[in-house]
């Protein structure tokens, strides 16, 4: 009797933990907008139906990235696009899922006169990520402007947005190209938002996006990130699909609630901050593009970049491979 007892006991306790057990997807992404879906998906659990928990992870600058990437530390990545191009053609199991981030980046400036890049001429401008994104985009563009980068600016780099901003705050630096949230978290804690405030102390400037359009005459867009999945995809056809339906509904959630999503947000992410962060979802261009279908403008974005330096996406233009298929 006692054996038959302590028999279903442990058959039932074996059926709770196995109940109980589920699979941890690892999701990785810096401080910007584009993981802050996944940071929503997160907290509202909404894999729980297929068993599958979501741990988020945050990288700082783009060697954490690439680290991540070489390890296989994670599932889903937040990546800029042309990191995900370099990372593929060097034979990183990598696949891009799609192009959320269209428009992000700007100059911040104390001197409300200056309007567009052109307006810098000779000025010291503090820049994030050398070699990365924010350099790329603003090298570009001034190079089809007609300028030289290392002559006609003075360009300072620092680590990352949160430092450049934090230099504008403490009043080093006159001028910064920075990316969203961290534009609308300086504003905030100047009191230089909102516009109504009488002499602020920092003023919105050049829109990257804007002049980027005006030069290469296209839409005013650029395909900056979005979400890659590292490892072999065969067989995950179901998990990769879900996540990212659930990642689209989640930033549709994100733009349509700014201050409900920043509370949540900045519980995750506290080096930002409430109020800016939900001032910034207003002056981002974030929509979640399939892969496939923002080819065009990749292969648009990388063949410039092929031009001027190869070595930012690996050489050259990623293959058709590189495009998740759904």
């Amino acid at each position: 009797m006692l054996r038959k007892i302590l028999l279903s006991f442990a058959v039932l306790l074996t059926t709770n933990l196995w109940a109980k057990k589920t699979d941890k997807i690892v999701v990785a992404g810096p401080f910007a907008t584009v993981s802050h879906p996944m940071i929503l998906m997160q907290n509202n659990d909404v894999l729980k139906d297929l068993g599958k928990e979501i741990e988020f992870k945050v990288w700082r600058n783009p060697d954490e990235l690439r680290a991540l990437a070489l390890n296989s530390d994670v599932d889903f990545i937040a990546v800029p696009t042309n990191v995900a191009a370099n990372l593929y053609n060097k034979g990183v199991d990598i696949k891009l899922l799609n192009v959320s981030v269209w428009g992000i980046l700007g100059m911040l400036t104390r001197d409300k006169s200056l309007k567009k890049l052109s307006d810098f001429k000779d000025k010291e401008i503090v820049m994030p990520f050398k070699f990365d994104m924010p350099d790329i985009v603003f090298k570009e563009i001034v190079k089809a402007q007609g300028f030289d980068y290392k002559k006609d600016f003075k360009l300072k780099y620092v680590a990352s947005p949160i430092d450049a901003m934090q230099m504008l705050i403490m009043r080093r630096v006159d001028h910064a190209l920075l990316a969203e949230p961290a534009t609308s978290i300086a504003l905030r804690k100047t009191k230089s938002f909102p516009l109504k405030v009488v002499a602020p102390e920092l003023y919105r400037s050049a829109d990257l996006q804007k002049e980027w359009g005006e030069v290469f005459k296209i839409e005013s867009k650029i395909p900056q990130a979005g979400i890659a999945y590292l490892g072999e995809t065969t067989g995950k056809k179901e998990i990769i699909d879900r996540f990212m339906l659930e990642y689209k509904k989640a930033l549709a959630w994100y733009k349509n609630n700014p201050k409900k999503s920043s509370k949540i947000i900045v519980k995750a992410l506290p080096m930002l901050e409430e109020k800016g962060l939900a001032d910034s979802i207003e002056y981002v261009n974030i929509d979640s593009i399939k892969s496939t279908d923002s080819q065009k403008d990749l292969e648009f974005f990388f063949d410039i970049l092929k031009q001027s330096n190869p070595k930012l996406i690996g050489g050259k233009s990623p293959d058709s491979n590189f495009y998740y298929k759904y």
